[in-house]
């Protein structure tokens, strides 16, 4: 039997999640809904408000919230149980786990969502130098060479950096790291954006930015373990630091020119 929806958050609480987000108001009563049940505020098997309290408490239309509920379920978060309503699954408050940062324009939310990066990428390039195939090294290569073929063409390079990363992960003989980075990648692309932005800005960064790329893919392709492991550990810190020594013009410019 699911728990009475008196268990669920008081309106005002609610409110106040929503006017905290950003995006449509689809976005803001998702993210509203998502928090909750990632806090362990709502425990699984309680029932979500009805359409017409839910709409009361956000103060939206009933468009809006179906759209959300849709969205929960999507991600897994709640199911549709006959005779019980809207319902909260159980290990939802594992899934609902998410990374809430606006890296635009913003050096911190930046350096936060690199540093994150670096013990991850670190343990996946030295897995992959032990565990790759010759398929999965070709791959990697590949994406390395895309990355020059879409900055020659005038691109931003983005989407290539993070199939180089991709790659990487896909070596590494464990189906976590690609869940991991694929999940990562939705909330790191405009921090890649602004790191490749600003290296784009120096042409000696971006000589340097493809060195630490060969040296990662050199260091997987002679099995050296701790070798790939140092390589991709360097690559995220001197990231880090060219970050930090970016001209403050650019951080002021970035986050409409980036956006």
């Amino acid at each position: 039997m699911s728990k009475p929806d008196n268990a669920f958050p008081a309106a005002d609480s609610l409110a106040t999640l929503k006017d905290s987000a950003k995006g449509t108001l689809a976005d803001q009563v998702t993210a509203a809904l998502k928090a909750h049940i990632a806090n362990g505020e709502v425990l699984p098997g309680a029932r979500l408000p009805t359409e017409p309290v839910l709409c009361e408490r956000f103060g939206v239309s009933r468009t809006v919230i179906r759209e959300a509920i849709s969205r929960l379920k999507s991600a897994g978060l709640v199911e549709v149980r006959q005779g019980s309503g809207t319902v909260v699954c159980e290990g939802a408050h594992i899934k609902a786990f998410t990374i809430d940062l606006d890296v635009r324009g913003s050096i911190e939310a930046v350096l936060r969502v690199t540093e994150l990066r670096r013990g991850i990428e670190g343990e996946a390039a030295a897995l992959a130098a032990q565990r790759h195939t010759p398929s999965q090294l070709e791959a990697i290569h590949q994406a390395l060479l895309a990355i020059d073929s879409a900055e020659q063409a005038g691109q931003d390079g983005v989407e290539q950096d993070l199939a180089f990363h991709l790659s990487i992960s896909q070596a590494t003989g464990n189906p976590l790291y690609p869940s991991l980075h694929e999940f990562i990648a939705q909330f790191i692309k405009e921090a890649i954006r602004i790191t490749r932005s600003n290296e784009e800005r120096r042409k000696d960064l971006a000589r340097t930015v493809r060195a630490e790329h060969l040296a990662v893919y050199r260091a997987i392709a002679a099995r050296d373990v701790e070798g790939a492991r140092q390589a991709a550990l360097s690559h995220i810190h001197n990231a880090v630091e060219r970050l930090k020594s970016a001209d403050p013009a650019f951080w002021r410019d970035s986050g409409s020119r980036i956006a």
